[in-house]
């Protein structure tokens, strides 16, 4: 299952209690049709019919249904990098 960082949770939370994100809703991970392995993220108001939804400490997570298997091992961190932007990153998770 995946882990979520403390970090990431508090990120999570900080875009989802935004005024402009949707009541109740989440942070949704989908796999890009685009592009290959890659993922995106996305404020959603509710999962979709085939998502897994994650609750961790408070922080919503939709995960889609190929989205779940990919991540299923791994950890969500978020960091801020120099300029204040705040990026996600998935990585193995610690054994």
């Amino acid at each position: 299952m995946l882990t979520v960082t403390e970090n990431a949770v508090t990120e999570i939370r900080n875009l989802t209690d935004q005024p402009q994100a949707p009541e109740g809703g989440g942070v949704r991970i989908a796999t890009d049709p685009t592009t290959v392995g890659n993922l995106t993220l996305s404020l959603a108001a509710m999962p979709a019919e085939d998502d897994t939804v994650l609750d961790a400490d408070g922080a919503r997570l939709f995960l889609d249904s190929s989205t779940t298997t990919l991540l299923d091992d791994k950890t969500l961190d978020a960091v801020t990098d120099p300029s204040g932007q705040v990026q996600f990153a998935v990585a193995e998770q610690p054994t």
